[in-house]
């Protein structure tokens, strides 16, 4: 579970609500039928027109990787990994590592390994598995952009929802109690389109860049390390390649652990 997703979320809605309390509106004023189609269901028309139906059937699964956390293998499992190998590559060849490659359960990882039992050149391998990271970056680019789409467009709508709602109320001038009710209920459309466009969708989109980020940087973090083994560096040369990646803090804290050094930045 994600949690500062679920913490965001839930601390956005007590905002909201809070924020109509304490300026003497009743939280009850949200519930707008009218509003809610307009903004809810108009997005979601945006969205269908705006992609082909093979990506809007998607979006479950982005919501998924929002209020979930990514399963990545951190660094600091990373580079005891890779200089066990490196120590098994050195001594006793790459086919060594075949069983190691079974054992994996990371699937880029595994692919990488074995491609390296193979015996496949180094550009080859470099080249594959970065054409699988790119390709990985691009699905992930068109589910953060179907969310920055919708922020986009819920704003707007918001003001669609205004303006549909004040001219409902302009049929009520002769009633200034009912007048007031339906211009409240006017902007309500507009308070739905910029809170969900704001504090729902724009930020949704960059969560899924970022994870998208991590598992890119992940990623050529163990593509590094496959190629530093197949080159036979040294063992000791491997574990800093691996290293720089950490900061001076848990670099420290690393070698604390294995050799005792310490590793400058």
């Amino acid at each position: 579970m994600d949690k500062t997703s679920w913490i965001g979320l839930i601390v956005g809605f007590v905002v909201l609500v809070g924020g109509l309390i304490l300026k003497g509106s009743d939280p009850i004023a949200l519930y707008n039928p009218a509003a809610l189609l307009i903004i809810f269901a108009g997005t979601a028309a945006s969205i269908l027109i705006a992609f082909p139906i093979n990506e809007v059937k998607k979006i479950p699964s982005l919501f998924k990787v929002i209020f979930s956390e990514v399963k990545l293998i951190p660094v600091k499992e990373l580079i005891p990994m890779f200089t066990e190998w490196a120590i098994v590559a050195r001594k006793d060849g790459l086919l060594a590592l075949e069983e190691q490659a079974e054992e994996v359960e990371n699937p880029f990882l595994q692919r990488g390994l074995k491609m390296l039992v193979d015996g496949q050149s180094q550009e080859s391998i470099r080249e594959m598995l970065e054409e699988e990271i790119s390709a990985m970056e691009e699905r992930h680019d068109v589910g953060a952009k179907i969310f920055t789409q919708a922020g986009t467009y819920a704003p707007t709508l918001g003001v669609l929802g205004a303006v549909i709602g004040l001219v409902a109320a302009l049929g009520h001038l002769d009633d200034i109690s009912l007048l007031g009710k339906s211009i409240s209920a006017a902007f309500i459309a507009t308070l739905f389109g910029i809170f969900t466009g704001y504090v729902l969708w724009h930020p949704f989109a960059n969560k899924l860049k970022r994870k998208s980020q991590q598992e890119v940087t992940n990623k050529l973090i163990m593509l590094e390390g496959l190629l530093a083994i197949q080159e036979g560096l040294p063992v000791r040369v491997v574990e800093e390649k691996l290293l720089t990646h950490l900061s001076l803090k848990d670099r420290v804290l690393e070698t604390d652990e294995g050799e005792g050094t310490h590793v400058e930045a």
